[in-house]
C-alpha cells in the first residue's frame, strides 16, 4: 500500500532551499538584533532581582541591628528609670531627714524661749511682788507708826530710842 499525500504536504526542493534561506535570515537579524536585547533585559532583570534580594537582606539584618539596639536602649532606660528613682528616694529621705532635724532644732529653740521668757516673766513677777509688798509694808508701817505717834511725847520717845539704837549700832 502507497500513500498518496497530497502535493501541498510534501514540499519542493526549491521551497525547502528558500525557506531554509528565510529561515536563517530571520535568525541571523534575531541572533544580531533580537537575542542580544532579549538576553541583556533577562540579565538586568536577573541583576534587579538579585539587587532586590541583597537589600531585603540588608534590610532585614538592619531591622534585626535595630531590634537588638532598642532592646539594649529599652534595657538601659529601665536601668537609669531605676536609678533615677533610687536617687529621688535618697534625696526625697534625705529631704525628709533635713526637715525633721530643722523641726527639732526649731522646736528646741522655741522651748529654749519659752523657757527664758517664763523665767523672765517670773523674775519681773517677783519683782513687783516684792515692791508690791514693800509699798504695803511701808503703808502698813505708816498707819501703826501715826497711830502709836499720835500724840508729841510718843513720837519724842521713839526717837530715842532710835537715835540709841544707831548709836549702839555704830559702835560696834
Amino acid at each position: 500500500m502507497e500513500l498518496n499525500l497530497p502535493a501541498i504536504l510534501t514540499p519542493d526542493l526549491g521551497l525547502l532551499f528558500w525557506m531554509a534561506i528565510a529561515f536563517l535570515v530571520v535568525f541571523g537579524v534575531l541572533a544580531k538584533f533580537g537575542f542580544p536585547a532579549i538576553i541583556k533585559m533577562v540579565d538586568e532583570r536577573k541583576q534587579y532581582i538579585d539587587d532586590s534580594l541583597r537589600k531585603a537582606h540588608e534590610a532585614n539584618e538592619k531591622l534585626a541591628n535595630i531590634q537588638k539596639e532598642g532592646e539594649s536602649i529599652l534595657q538601659e532606660a529601665r536601668e537609669r528609670q531605676a536609678q533615677i528613682l533610687k536617687e529621688a528616694t535618697a534625696t526625697r529621705d534625705a529631704i525628709v531627714e533635713k526637715a525633721q532635724e530643722k523641726a527639732r532644732e526649731e522646736g528646741a529653740r522655741l522651748l529654749s524661749e519659752a523657757k527664758a521668757e517664763i523665767e523672765s516673766e517670773k523674775q519681773a513677777a517677783i519683782s513687783d511682788i516684792r515692791r508690791q509688798v514693800a509699798t504695803l509694808s511701808v503703808e502698813i508701817a505708816e498707819k501703826v507708826l501715826r497711830e502709836k505717834l499720835s500724840t508729841d511725847k510718843a513720837q519724842m520717845d521713839l526717837i530715842d530710842r532710835m537715835l540709841d539704837d544707831v548709836s549702839s549700832s555704830d559702835k560696834r
